[in-house]
């Protein structure tokens, strides 16, 4: 007795808390209603008389237009309504009713656990445990069939509650307590959903047909007796769509057909992934048909496509062709590509059909956007490309598309979370690379899918290039999830011809595969900063790419090729791939010739010195690899041939070196090439006297001396006479000035 008066309690106070929630909310209406009149009033006190009848009306009807305007966007309507998230309803009616929703949940749990408690105590058996579940169900629909006219939107979620207690005592009677068969307890939840559809479309209740249609969804998963039996499951969810789809058309509900959507796609790609067979592919046929004629509904009434309309085509084509070709590719079934340029050519009608209105709004862009990408997922499947990589890929720029031309931000949102997911299916294509044998250069399936990313990621790149220029012209900055794509899009194609090189060269020495590896990333770096401006990157990132190439450049030509030239002396590797790293001097000397100085990679003193000493290293090891593949036959002798060069001739090099730096910064008054310069004598003269000396024999050591005094006597004299030469300038400047001033 205490467990029903408990449940009662609930009800009535749940009741009294809904009728004091309206009451309030109404209060707040009129209070925000009069502060409203009041600050008219205080803006436009030559007009203090109120507002008329007229007026009211006048309120209303601008309110009812944008609630219009809010549910349906139109391409006439303004910017600001076309940002408006179309999922704000959904909140604000789990704002104002969650308390609601909770406590019909908590009253089912509670009868629940009622019910758990009489079986464990003995209290009622098998039959009139089901009994009663069957009743309570029924009396929570009839109070909320009571409570409809006062209470619509209570009573609907009460309804819902009650067909919830239905389903699961159908459920548990059937699974538990095996009172009748599978085939009765199908026929009583079908009674059930068909009841709390009609319930629905009698109430106009949008939240009871979710309710309803989700119980209808799961009803299977219920009853189910664990036997594959596809053919009756999908007969009865086809069967339940086109009921979706008539009170749809009937009540305009979007809702119900997204509900739909979202359940049968995961019935579908479950059946697909335990089962593949032909019977599927005529059930992906019929719900692609279904779901199509519920997204063009309005398209065809008012030729309008709203948000969630052409969220629906994009969704519907791709899910349906990662399925059907899904099971093409296990069934081995040829041609694969049927299903796309069929997809492509029902897109196609619908184009050439505003294409011969003249009409090149929205709909003729998404038409557009859809027909090209059916038709590029066609070409790349045909080329026996990954899947799901291949259709990410596409899919993700086709949002990014629809986002610009459109303009609505749900588009682009939904571009932010797709496209991590195609970097992830990338990595996945391109560990195959490991397990694959025999692959062709370039017309191999796994870099055929990077090649379907990379043009893909290039559209992409062109089109935030605009976005980008946009917004930095508008507001004078960046938006950082833009420059975090830019930046893994240039990764991903990076990393794409990367593998692809490594694997036609695995065959190699390590060190013959790292020296490509890193010529690669000098150039396609370089190829980078060579297009910085059409391809609009921004100067930070140009700036860490000029370091990043340097270091390379270092760890290349002081590293990979000492290690080249051991592997060569060693007769692992042929003496005309010591040329290949030679390579490197076109992007280096171009780089900072050219584009530095173009560049404001010198606002940085430390620029100065990372550029002197990639330029020191660069020389130094050039002319030592020079020098030990000349000198030395074998690893043995290249041993001494690198101290001989590293005691004599190294220290001459950087004192030739270090004149350049002092000559370069005295003439173009840059004072840390100066810096550099002396900085290097003083490192010079520390080995030579620290360490040189007392490893060289006297003619050598004689030799060494003179050269080295000759060349820092001849440095210091070009250093006193530029000084002078400057001076000179400097003064006869200055002379000039003060007798134009006399």
């Amino acid at each position: 007795m205490n467990e029903y008066l408990a449940v009662i309690l609930i009800v009535v106070i749940a009741i009294i808390f809904n009728n004091l929630s309206t009451k309030i909310r109404k209060l707040e209406k009129e209070v925000s209603d009069l502060t409203l009149r009041i600050n008219k009033k205080t803006i436009h006190p030559e007009h203090p008389q109120e507002e008329t009848p007229s007026e009211e009306i006048i309120i209303q009807s601008q309110e009812s237009t944008h609630e219009h305007h809010r549910e349906v966007i139109t391409p006439h309507e303004s910017k600001e309504n076309t940002q408006r998230d179309w999922l704000n309803p959904v909140f604000e009616f789990l704002k104002q009713n969650i308390l609601t929703v909770i406590g019909i949940f908590t009253l089912v749990l509670g009868i629940g656990y009622f019910v758990k408690y009489a079986i464990d105590k003995n209290w009622i058996g098998e039959t009139t445990r089901a009994g009663i579940g069957l009743c309570t169900g029924t009396a929570i629909i009839l109070a909320g069939h009571f409570l409809r006219k006062n209470y619509q939107t209570f009573a609907s979620i009460i309804t819902g509650g009650g067909i919830a207690v239905l389903y699961f005592t159908t459920t548990i009677t059937f699974r538990e307590y095996h009172l009748f068969s599978q085939n009765t307890a199908f026929i009583i939840t079908s009674v059930i959903t068909a009841v709390a559809i009609i319930l629905s479309y009698y109430y106009r209740s949008e939240v009871l047909i979710i309710f309803s249609l989700i119980g209808g969804f799961t009803a299977p998963l219920m009853i189910s007796s664990g036997e594959n039996n596809y053919l009756f499951l999908f007969t009865y969810l086809t069967l339940l769509n086109i009921g979706m789809l008539a009170v749809a058309f009937l009540k305009h509900w979007k809702s119900v057909g997204w509900t739909a959507y979202i359940f049968t796609s995961i019935y579908l790609f479950y059946w697909t992934v335990d089962l593949p067979e032909l019977l599927s592919i005529v059930f992906y046929l019929i719900n692609y048909i279904i779901f199509y004629i519920f997204a063009l509904y309005h398209y065809f009434r008012k030729n309008e496509l709203s948000v969630p309309d052409i969220l629906m085509l994009a969704l519907v084509n791709f899910s349906s062709i990662i399925g059907l070709t899904y099971i093409f590719n296990e069934l081995q079934y040829e041609p694969v590509i049927i299903f796309p340029l069929i997809f492509a050519s029902v897109n196609s009608i619908l184009l050439f059909k505003e294409y011969g209105k003249r009409n090149f709004g929205i709909p003729f862009s998404i038409f557009t956007g859809i027909t090209i990408s059916l038709i590029t997922i066609a070409v790349a499947l045909q080329f026996k490309t990954h899947l799901i990589t291949s259709v990410w890929a596409i899919e993700a720029t086709l949002l990014l598309f629809i986002w610009k031309k459109t303009g609505h931000k749900i588009f682009k949102t939904c571009f932010y979370i797709l496209f991590p997911l195609v970097i992830l299916a990338q990595f996945i294509t391109w560990c195959e690379y490991f397990n694959a044998s025999n692959l062709s250069i370039i017309f191999n399936p796994i870099f055929l899918t990077s090649l379907v990313t990379i043009v893909s990621i290039g559209i992409n790149l062109y089109l935030l290039k605009n976005t980008s220029e946009k917004a930095e012209t508008e507001t004078g900055t960046h938006s950082f999830f833009e420059d975090l794509i830019t930046t893994a899009s240039y990764g991903v194609i990076y990393a794409a011809i990367l593998f692809e090189i490594i694997y036609h060269i695995n065959t190699m020495t390590w060190v013959a595969i790292a020296s490509v590896a890193l010529l690669y990333s000098i150039y396609y770096i370089f190829i980078l900063l060579f297009f910085r401006k059409k391809l609009n990157i921004t100067q930070f990132l140009q700036t860490g790419l000029i370091y990043v190439i340097f270091s390379l450049i270092i760890v290349n030509i002081s590293i990979t090729t000492s290690s080249v030239v051991t592997d060569i002396l060693s007769k692992q590797l042929q003496n005309n791939f010591y040329l290949l790293h030679l390579l490197q001097w076109i992007p280096f000397i171009f780089l900072s010739l050219k584009i530095i100085p173009d560049t404001k990679f010198h606002q940085s003193k430390i620029s100065y010195w990372v550029i002197s000493l990639a330029f020191i290293i660069s020389i130094s090891c050039e002319l030592r690899h020079l020098y030990v593949m000349t000198s030395a036959h074998d690893i043995v002798d290249s041993y001494a041939v690198k101290n001989h060069f590293n005691i004599l001739y190294l220290p001459i090099i950087w004192t030739i070196l270090a004149s350049v730096f002092i000559y370069i910064g005295l003439r173009k008054n840059i004072q840390e090439y100066n810096k550099v310069g002396f900085g290097l004598i003083g490192l010079m003269v520390l080995k030579l006297y620290g360490y040189d000396v007392w490893q060289m024999d006297n003619i050598s050591r004689i030799s060494a001396f003179i050269a080295l005094g000759v060349i820092l006597l001849l440095s210091s004299f070009t250093f006193q006479r530029l000084k002078n030469i400057i001076k000179n300038m400097v003064d006869t400047k200055e002379k000039n000035k003060k007798n134009e001033e006399s």
